[in-house]
């Protein structure tokens, strides 16, 4: 909102059952000069709207009628993965996180974050960059820890053959959820040397964001159980 900022808003779908959410959602976003492209009432209306609109962001709540949210997520990202998918549930079930995930969205919040939170969180996610609550982070790695994990892919453990140390080292720390500036004063490295740490892992694993780095972070074992000392 500073003059002279010529950063292009993303353009956002929302989808979810509820018209008031919409509308609340709507108008949050609107006043921060976000552009609403449409809206849909369900999982099958959004994966429609977004092919029909093409936003930057398509901000899907997980529980939908016809289609939910996580299966509405896997088609949208399969249309077009240039589009970025922000989750939004009531619900803070840890399942719902590692799907939502997995099905690759690019960030996780529940519904109760502050309307300056959803619409930085949506800029976020427009940028590229992904976007998970530190309080679903923690949570995630004591699930893990617990024992209760995904069953690994064993093409992710071979591709992880092609990491250096130091970046397999960067990935563990992803998977902690650290940011940027957090890798660089734990690694002691400037956050130049990071981002491109960050920016290799991604080619060499193709992965889309940080979010798919928790993910195998998570499914390889880097990050260990019991494992809280990262931060």
């Amino acid at each position: 909102m500073t003059p002279g900022t010529e950063e292009r808003a993303p353009r956002v779908l929302i989808a979810d059952d509820q018209a008031l959410v919409r509308t609340g959602f709507r108008l949050i976003l609107t006043a921060r000069g976000i552009d609403v492209a449409g809206e849909a009432a369900d999982g099958a209306e959004a994966v429609a709207k977004c092919r029909e609109l093409r936003p930057d962001v398509a901000l899907l709540d997980v529980r939908m009628p016809v289609l939910d949210g996580l299966e509405a997520a896997r088609r949208i990202l399969a249309a077009d993965p240039s589009c970025r998918v922000l989750m939004l549930t009531t619900f803070d079930l840890d399942k719902y996180v590692y799907a939502a995930l997995a099905a690759g969205a690019s960030g996780f919040l529940l519904k109760d974050v502050t309307p300056e939170h959803l619409a930085n969180a949506v800029r976020l996610v427009g940028t590229g960059d992904a976007l998970l609550a530190p309080s679903i982070t923690r949570r995630l790695v004591e699930r893990f820890a617990a024992g209760d994990r995904m069953p690994a892919d064993p093409a992710v453990h071979r591709e992880l053959a092609v990491l250096t140390p130091r970046e397999r080292e960067v990935l563990t720390l992803l998977g902690h959820g650290l940011s940027n500036a957090e890798l660089a004063a734990a690694l002691v490295l400037s956050e130049t040397t990071v981002k491109t740490h960050v920016a290799r892992i991604f080619a060499k694993l193709s992965l889309r964001d940080r979010a798919q780095a928790v993910v195998v972070a998570y499914e390889t074992g880097l990050v260990a159980p019991g494992d809280r000392d990262a931060s």
